[in-house]
């Protein structure tokens, strides 16, 4: 049997400066449309505003216009991953055993990401699954253990990536040695998909494949997997 688990951390820093010079200090400041900070002397408060932010629609007899949300200004990357303990049950060598975990990226104000999946190969005592060290096709009966990041038919496991809402702001892709329909390999710590600008939502799907051979030895296999994502600035 093989138990798979995926888990995930990350951290984003944040810093802020007070500007100031030799006789003066803005301690606090807020630019744009809106404003709630107060100027104050010792006895007057003054707010200046250039009026609330707008939403919904302005309409004319032939153009409209929409208004939304101010964009934030911090630079954010954002991952959801299905994790948990997944038991394969009990491997043969007729048919290879297949597991999926999905994750969704994006990212704002940044020059992109890289996301890695690191871990052993599953292992049992002393003896660790074989892993293919190129792209190879599934091979019951052999000793293998695999994944990439696309629709294999062979076996019928795993989704191609999905760009949310869609390719004209979804940019993320699988790197080329876990883009190929069955075929399958794995490397702890390799780049299996990155995006090299900020992007919308990728969904991205990753496959899992175990083959056993006659001579894998009894007993529980057990195998345990992080994806990591990092940020490019």
């Amino acid at each position: 049997m093989v138990a798979l688990l995926i888990s995930l951390c990350g951290a984003v820093p944040v810093l802020a400066q007070t500007a100031s010079s030799d006789n003066y200090k803005a301690s606090e400041m807020q630019f744009g449309a809106g404003s709630s900070v107060e100027s104050c002397s010792g006895s007057y408060c003054a707010r200046a505003s250039i009026g609330d932010i707008a939403g919904g629609e302005s309409k004319s007899l032939s153009n409209t216009a929409a208004f939304g949300p101010t964009a934030p200004s911090e630079p954010s990357l954002d991952m959801i991953i299905n994790t948990g303990v997944v038991n394969l049950g009990v491997l043969t060598t007729e048919v290879p055993a297949t597991k999926t975990a999905t994750m969704k990226i994006r990212t704002y104000l940044t020059d992109g990401y890289t996301l890695q999946i690191t871990g052993e190969p599953p292992k049992y005592a002393n003896h660790t699954l074989a892993t293919p060290a190129v792209p190879t096709a599934s091979t019951p009966g052999t000793e293998q253990f695999g994944i990439n990041l696309v629709a294999n038919t062979t076996p019928s496991v795993g989704t191609n990536p999905e760009q949310v809402p869609s390719g004209e702001f979804s940019f993320g892709t699988v790197l080329a040695n876990y883009s190929t329909p069955n075929r399958f390999m794995y490397s702890s710590g390799d780049v299996v998909a990155r995006s090299l600008t900020q992007t919308g939502q990728t969904d991205y799907t990753v496959s899992f494949i175990i083959n056993i051979s006659n001579e894998t030895p009894a007993g529980q296999f057990k195998g345990e997997y992080s994806a990591v994502i990092v940020p490019i600035y």
